[in-house]
C-alpha cells in the first residue's frame, strides 16, 4: 500500500496527525511531545498560538499560568520550548561540549547556593546579590551577566525554570536525578536517542528523510554528550521506521501509522491561522513540497524586504495552506490583514464564514 502513496495522502496525513480533537492541556503537550517557544507576541506567543488549536477552551497565557502544575520543563530539544519532564530527562545529565574555566565554576557554585537558599529567584535578585555586571549576548548587544550565567546553568542542568512572571524566567535548583543513567553507557545512549528521535518523528511526520537528518543534528544541541552518534542514530531510524518514496523524496513516519489510512483523509471545514512554528508548517522544505509555495518567517527580515509581513500566520483551510494573516490589536479590537497565494480569496461557499469564525475564536482566545 505504501508504494501507491500520493502527495495528497501525505498532505492530509500531515494535517490530520497533529490536528487531533481538542483535549486537555497536559494531554495535548504529551501528544505533541514538544511545543516550541518564541517570545514575540503578535498577537500572542507562538506556544499559545500552537496550543489553541489543540486544547479545549485555551486562552493566551494558560501555559505560563499553569506551567508549575503540568509536570513539564522548559529546555532545549531541537529548539527551545516546553516538553514533558520524562522526555527532558532523556537528555540529562547533559555534558556540554564547551568547558567552563575554574572561575566560572566558582561563580556558578555560589549562585546555585543562593538559589537553593531562596528556593525560587528572579534574575535581578541574583544580579543584586553578586553584581556580575554586563556581558555581550548572542545578538551582539549587552545584557546582565547574571542572566547569562543562569541561562548557562539551566542548559547544564544545574537549575530549572520554576515559572515565569511577565515572561521573565524564574529559576530553582534542579533536583539531582536519583539513579540517573551514565550518559556514556552505550545501551543507555542508544535507547535514549531512539526515544528522542521518536518524539521528533511523531511530531513532524510524515517528513522527508533529509529533514529528519537536520532535526537529528539539532537534537545534539539538546544532547551534546552524544554528538558523535548522528550517523548511527539515522541508520537505526531508517531501519526501524516505515518509509516510502513519493515524488523522488523518501518520506518517514512513525511505526504503526499509515499515511494512506482513511482516518487521515477527511479534512474538516474549519479555517485555522497557524503559528509560524506550528508542526504543520515548521519544516519549510516539507511545506514547499506539500503546498507548492515558500513560507518564510520574516520577523527578523528588514521591513522593506518582507513579502508577507512581520509575523504572518499561515492560513489552513480544507488541508490546503492557501494564504496568511497578520493580526494586530488596536484599541482592544483584533484587526486582520489577510493575503492569498493566488492573489484573491477563495470563492467557494463557506470560506467567508469560516474566516469570520476563526477571527472570533482568536478574539475569545485573547480575551479581548
Amino acid at each position: 500500500m505504501t508504494a501507491a502513496l500520493t502527495l495528497d495522502q501525505l498532505r492530509h496525513c500531515a494535517v490530520a496527525r497533529t490536528l487531533f480533537a481538542p483535549t486537555t492541556l497536559p494531554q495535548a503537550i504529551r501528544r505533541l511531545g514538544f511545543v516550541q517557544a518564541d517570545p514575540i507576541r503578535a498577537p500572542a506567543r507562538a506556544q499559545d498560538l500552537t496550543l489553541r488549536h489543540r486544547v479545549k477552551d485555551y486562552r493566551a497565557g494558560d501555559l505560563e499560568a499553569r506551567y508549575h502544575r503540568l509536570g513539564i520543563e522548559e529546555d532545549f530539544f531541537v529548539n527551545y520550548g516546553f516538553l514533558p519532564r520524562a522526555t527532558q530527562a532523556l537528555m540529562h545529565p547533559r555534558i556540554p561540549r564547551s568547558v567552563w574555566p575554574a572561575a566560572r565554576h566558582q561563580q556558578a557554585a555560589a549562585v546555585l547556593d543562593f538559589v537553593r537558599e531562596r528556593g525560587v529567584v528572579h534574575p535581578r535578585e541574583v544580579d543584586a546579590q553578586f553584581q556580575h555586571g554586563k556581558s555581550r549576548n548572542w545578538f551582539g548587544g549587552s545584557s546582565n551577566a547574571s542572566t547569562q550565567l543562569l541561562d548557562e546553568m539551566h542548559y547544564r542542568g544545574l537549575v530549572r525554570i520554576a515559572r515565569r512572571e511577565g515572561g521573565v524566567r524564574l529559576y530553582a535548583a534542579r533536583p539531582a536525578s536519583a539513579g540517573a543513567d551514565d550518559p556514556q553507557d552505550a545501551l543507555h545512549a542508544r535507547n535514549a536517542l531512539d526515544a528522542l528521535v521518536d518524539v521528533i518523528v511523531n511530531k513532524y511526520a510524515p517528513l522527508p528523510e533529509r529533514s529528519l537528518g537536520e532535526l537529528v543534528s539539532r537534537l545534539f544541541v539538546g544532547a551534546p554528550q552524544w554528538h558523535g552518534q548522528r550517523s548511527a542514530v539515522l541508520q537505526r531510524a531508517r531501519a526501524r521506521l516505515p518509509s516510502a518514496s513519493v515524488g523522488g523524496i523518501t518520506w518517514i513516519w512513525p511505526a504503526g501509522d499509515n499515511p494512506a489510512s482513511k482516518r487521515h483523509a477527511s479534512p474538516d471545514d474549519q479555517l485555522r491561522l497557524l503559528a509560524p512554528f506550528d508542526p504543520i508548517v515548521w519544516d519549510r522544505r516539507r511545506f514547499e513540497v506539500l503546498w507548492g509555495w515558500a513560507y518564510r518567517f520574516e520577523a527578523y527580515t528588514p521591513a522593506p524586504k518582507r513579502l508577507r509581513g512581520y509575523y504572518a500566520l499561515p492560513l489552513l483551510w480544507r488541508s490546503q495552506v492557501i494564504g496568511w494573516g497578520n493580526l494586530a490589536v488596536k484599541h482592544g479590537v483584533l484587526v486582520p490583514e489577510v493575503g492569498f497565494v493566488s492573489g484573491q480569496a477563495p470563492q467557494e461557499a463557506g470560506f467567508n464564514t469560516a474566516l469570520d469564525d476563526e477571527l472570533q475564536r482568536l478574539h475569545t482566545f485573547m480575551s479581548l
